[in-house]
């Protein structure tokens, strides 16, 4: 396949711009470089004959009509977003602007562009929009986890505009006969992760001895998944998924904050035990308003229709991205000196 990528240079768009140009698909890569994309993330597929970079906005729909007609694909990943929950917090307007408009505008460059082609080519047209499980809002310690059918109730300005966008797309799938697909993924880590989320601060703020915060009593719970086991579940739902459908994309790795990051301060003692012991630094802080208590997801329906699953436990995956951070210092150095990174912590994320 021929796919454009959107935010193919943020965490996760860069993974699958990564794996789908290693399974030899064409892409695309279609991002605005706004604060959180780093084109160092697709630097090892830079030169690829199958890969092309496109600067633009999905809000664009001018450059969007001048994209899809320059490079015909076949399908559409759809990965640009703003997803920090503290941002969101502090300025919602452009979580709407981007999310829901956004997504829209993409949406109806996406519906032309296919109204243009061949019957065979409209058919396997494909538009996949990968969204978030916030959009189901808050579990209790014992309920069960999400399923596709779980109502949405989103509690932050970030996962209400993931909610309306998810809601965008399957309206275009009804209506219009768009080809959709939707993704709920949990919370993803791995190499390239943006250093305001919580595992790269509570990583960075050992290496620095630094205190490592933790809001509220650390009790929050989160399912975490692999970026690389999520950029395999995308392509294989782009592939294979049911047009129309939903599939939860979770790393079946339920974990408290707290125990979660001193899982990170062990393999940091073992990694650099000059530092040693790192859980030390663990400082808790002011919770943040409307924190989600908990996260977890269902994965039934695509282990059992695509025979997905993640294949790197949260054990094997934190001392992976332990590592790639202690090699790729340059990277997040770079980043850390730039204006107002940092201002604002993932720690809940």
């Amino acid at each position: 396949m021929k796919i454009l990528v959107t935010g193919g240079c943020g965490f996760i768009g860069s993974a699958v711009v990564r794996r789908a140009v290693a399974e030899g698909h064409g892409v695309v890569n279609v991002d605005a470089l706004t604060y959180a994309a780093n084109p160092e993330n697709v630097a090892e597929v830079a030169g690829n004959p199958f890969y092309a970079f496109e600067h633009a906005d999905i809000r664009d729909r001018q450059a969007l009509d001048r994209i899809f007609q320059a490079h015909q694909p076949d399908a559409v990943m759809h990965l640009a977003a703003e997803s920090h929950v503290d941002r969101s917090i502090d300025g919602p307007a452009a979580f709407i602007d981007t999310n829901v408009v956004g997504t829209y505008t993409l949406l109806e460059a996406a519906r032309a562009y296919r109204s243009g082609l061949s019957e065979p080519d409209r058919q396997a047209f494909r538009f996949n929009h990968v969204s978030t499980d916030e959009v189901f809002g808050s579990l209790g310690p014992d309920d069960p986890a999400f399923t596709e059918r779980t109502p949405y109730a989103p509690n932050s300005p970030y996962s209400a505009s993931k909610a309306a966008s998810d809601h965008l797309v399957r309206a275009w799938g009804v209506t219009y006969g768009l080809p959709i697909l939707v993704t709920n993924c949990s919370n993803n880590y791995g190499p390239y992760h943006f250093p305001e989320k919580l595992i790269p601060v509570v990583i960075l703020s050992a290496l620095a001895g630094r205190p490592i915060p933790i809001y509220g009593t650390g009790e929050n719970v989160r399912d975490w998944l692999y970026v690389e086991d999520h950029a395999v579940a995308l392509l294989l739902v782009l592939a294979r998924g049911r047009p129309g459908e939903t599939y939860n994309i979770g790393g079946e790795a339920e974990a408290r904050n707290i125990d979660l990051v001193r899982m990170i301060c062990r393999v940091l003692d073992a990694r650099r035990p000059e530092g040693a012991p790192h859980a030390r630094l663990i400082t808790f802080v002011d919770d943040r308003p409307g924190h989600d208590f908990r996260y977890a997801m269902d994965t039934a329906k695509i282990r059992t229709e695509l025979g997905w699953r993640p294949s790197v436990t949260l054990e094997e995956g934190l001392g992976l991205t332990v590592d790639w951070f202690l090699e790729n210092e340059p990277w997040w150095r770079a980043i850390q000196g730039r204006e107002g990174v940092g201002q604002r912590l993932g720690l809940g994320a």
